[in-house]
């Protein structure tokens, strides 16, 4: 058999697939949505001590900051995140938002 008859056969016996949505999204997915929809812009996921210097500067460039508790969850890649949770690592995922109170530009820049 040629590889014409190859390809010809298996085009006669791939089939093709409709994506289905899952019915409800992970509860990670949930609060992430609801953040965003609240204004939040998702930054970073990192571990201590990076996670509380990150959130201490977006507070002195006048954002608000919220951080959220990062769970395994999802069909990506977390190898490098689930090695860090399994030494004990509390890794964060950090959102910011603009500040109504934030300060106004320095007049000199």
């Amino acid at each position: 058999m040629g590889f014409a008859g190859m390809t010809e056969g298996f085009a006669m016996t791939q089939r093709k697939l409709i994506p289905i949505k899952q019915a409800a999204a992970s509860q990670e997915e949930q609060v992430e949505e609801r953040l965003i929809a609240q204004g939040w812009r998702r930054q970073t996921t990192i571990g201590e001590p990076r996670l509380s210097e990150i959130a201490e500067n977006y507070r002195a460039m006048g954002y608000e900051v919220h951080v959220e508790k990062w769970q395994t969850e999802g069909d990506g890649c977390t190898t490098c995140l689930d090695e860090d949770t399994a030494t004990g690592k509390v890794l964060g995922t950090v959102y910011t938002r603009k500040s109504a109170a934030a300060p106004q530009e320095d007049e000199l820049f």
